[in-house]
């Protein structure tokens, strides 16, 4: 049985920690970002985890770590490479309600620095946002109960329509 979490998937900017934040406060929720409790496990930032185990090695920490994640009534923001974590993302879906949020590329070339590796972005088969952006638009899908496109929208709006997605 699906536990009460909603999960927040998608690509790096498109807002997850801060609109799962927002969401939580409207919906009465607790709120945790998995980023950071994956920095906490490792005692390194995620740069560091990339810097030190490679891409391949902080996926499988990234993805053993969520497959334990333990939590009630959260929403959960994600790194957007969790989705090359199976089971994690098995998991997560067992935890509760996986919601993508879906901002166009275009918008994400705009919010996001293009020195990913300084943020601690997975990259694989390629350096760029596009590569990255086209690798993992599938995935996203795949593992989405609901999709919210949050194109153009500010955080309110942007909270607004994940709630409403919520409800139906």
């Amino acid at each position: 049985m699906k536990q009460d979490n909603i999960t927040l998937i998608g690509m790096p900017g498109a807002g997850k920690s801060t609109l799962g934040v927002v969401l939580a406060k409207k919906l009465g929720y607790r709120f945790v970002d998995t980023d950071l409790l994956l920095q906490e496990s490792e005692d390194m930032l995620l740069s560091g985890i990339l810097e030190n185990f490679g891409v391949e090695g902080f996926i499988q920490r990234e993805n053993a770590f969520l497959a334990g994640l333990q939590c009630e009534h959260h929403i959960i923001a994600t790194g957007g490479s969790v989705v090359y974590g199976e089971d994690a993302m098995r998991h997560l879906g067992e935890l509760g309600t996986i919601i993508f949020i879906d901002v166009p590329l275009e918008e994400l070339r705009r919010r996001i620095s293009p020195d990913l590796i300084d943020r601690g972005v997975v990259v694989r088969n390629g350096t760029s946002l596009d590569d990255i952006y086209a690798e993992r638009y599938p995935l996203y899908q795949r593992y989405a109960d609901i999709t919210v496109d949050a194109s153009g929208c500010h955080v309110l709006e942007a909270v607004e329509l994940l709630a409403a997605a919520l409800e139906n």
